[in-house]
């Protein structure tokens, strides 16, 4: 019968040479059981205090050898996961194509960027820039490597509040960090996501709706947001957290959890309210409602209180999302779909042109863009369309409304989204969503 020492040693190995069965490892770990094997020791007549210094010897080099097994893995693994540049697009392409005076750093020509698996690099980036209010700026990119001067820079700036929803931000930074806490579990990336969502639930209006900004400066950007994705991508974020469909957010506490699903519930009902009724029936969304009485609004000056295509597509795309829509939600998707249906415009497409160099104090442009009728064209869709009458709409930076794109002053015409694609994805999507959860009422059956 062996000793307590020697139990311990023989459940110890017994563990370690299970692991690397299982882990296909043999590595150092190997070799140092084949040096210190303690039945060895315990046949000698070596005294017990010797014997148990071996031991303590042993144990170390084994724990010390599993270490570098484990971190070797944890290494592996986060090779395996990396963190889309996608949705971060929008921000790195403002910083790089788009100098700003007010910036806290711009660009230095020809430095390079992280690897979308540099998971750490990236993660302390994002750390780097958020603020001390638990928000992000827009317009800088994270997977930026960064002088010392830089860094510096924006650790001077941790105060300012110029954080904010637009572009992608904040949300985008929340499920980044999300990646990079469970691949490295270093509470320093989960202090951060803790301290991301309670500033999103801060910035959240009563009424459930989130302004582009906060906190609140005094233009536009108080008023609740739909333009670029900004609230529905934080009902996507809050969604993914709330499903429980992965462990990923699983390290998040009940407290949190019943927030953020309180955030959510508003943040649906806000949606719902929004949607807009002109004469009597339910359209579709503005890129941002009055954030009182939620009726559509004007923002920058060529972005005029309307009905928006795309934004309601994304929206509808959302609610489609949902497991088990509640009638509201079905309402909803489907005066919504009816309506994009119903907007889509056929035989024509836009063809950006070449066109003589015009410099303005917003940019230099070398093209042009012009509606080119084409029988063969897929069903396209305006960005605005007029409420009450529903007629394409376009807009001037003296916010005078016009109604064809040759109407529009050239710099805004090649500068603008003015005409989009994103509504199909409703259409395309409808069929399979409604025969799940309204399989007797197809909107796309019926005759206009």
């Amino acid at each position: 019968m062996l000793c307590p020492i020697g139990r311990f040693y023989h459940n110890y190995q017994l563990f370690i040479e299970c692991y690397l069965k299982k882990a296909g490892k043999n590595l150092l770990v190997e070799y140092i059981i084949g040096v210190f094997k303690l039945k060895d020791y315990m046949k000698s007549k070596i005294r017990h205090s010797k014997c148990f210094e071996m031991v303590g010897k042993y144990v170390l080099a084994v724990m010390l050898c599993t270490q570098v097994v484990l971190a070797q893995d944890v290494s592996k693994k986060q090779d395996t996961l990396k963190i889309d540049p996608a949705p971060f697009a929008d921000n790195a392409n403002h910083w790089y194509g788009i100098y700003d005076k007010h910036n806290i750093i711009n660009p230095l020509p020809e430095r390079p960027r992280y690897q979308p698996t540099d998971l750490k690099n990236i993660g302390d980036n994002i750390l780097l820039f958020q603020k001390n209010n638990g928000g992000w700026p827009k317009n800088y990119d994270v997977f930026a490597i960064l002088s010392n001067d830089q860094k510096d820079s924006i650790r001077a700036k941790c105060n300012d509040i110029n954080t904010t929803f637009d572009n992608g931000t904040c949300y985008t930074q929340i499920a980044a960090l999300t990646i990079v806490y469970n691949a490295t579990k270093d509470e320093k990336y989960k202090k951060g996501i803790l301290r991301g969502l309670d500033y999103l639930l801060e910035a959240q209006y009563g009424n459930g709706g989130w302004p582009q900004f906060y906190p609140l400066e005094t233009d536009y950007s108080r008023h609740i947001t739909y333009n670029d994705g900004a609230m529905e991508g934080i009902m996507e974020l809050l969604k993914d957290i709330l499903d429980n469909k992965t462990t990923k957010y699983g390290f998040l506490d009940a407290k949190i959890k019943k927030k953020l699903q309180t955030a959510y519930e508003k943040g649906l009902d806000c949606i719902i309210k929004t949607q807009i009724k002109d004469d009597g029936k339910l359209t579709a969304w503005c890129q941002q409602h009055d954030e009182v009485t939620l009726e559509p609004a004007w923002a920058r000056k060529f972005e005029p209180a309307c009905i928006c295509s795309s934004e309601s597509a994304w929206l509808v795309l959302f609610l489609m999302s949902i497991d088990h829509p509640s009638k509201e939600i079905i309402n909803a998707v489907q005066n919504a779909t009816a309506w994009l249906n119903a907007s889509k415009i056929l035989n024509i497409r836009v063809d950006r042109i070449q066109a003589p160099p015009l410099v303005t104090p917003y940019k230099t442009s070398t093209t042009d863009k012009v509606v080119v009728v084409d029988s063969a064209a897929p069903p396209i869709w305006t960005r605005y369309y007029e409420l009450k009458t529903h007629r394409p709409l376009f807009c001037n930076r003296d916010s005078k409304l016009v109604y064809s794109l040759a109407e529009v002053a050239r710099e805004r015409r090649d500068g603008y989204a003015w005409y989009n694609y994103t509504p199909q994805k409703v259409l395309d999507a409808y069929p399979a969503w409604q025969k799940k959860w309204t399989p007797h009422d197809s909107v796309l059956s019926k005759k206009s």
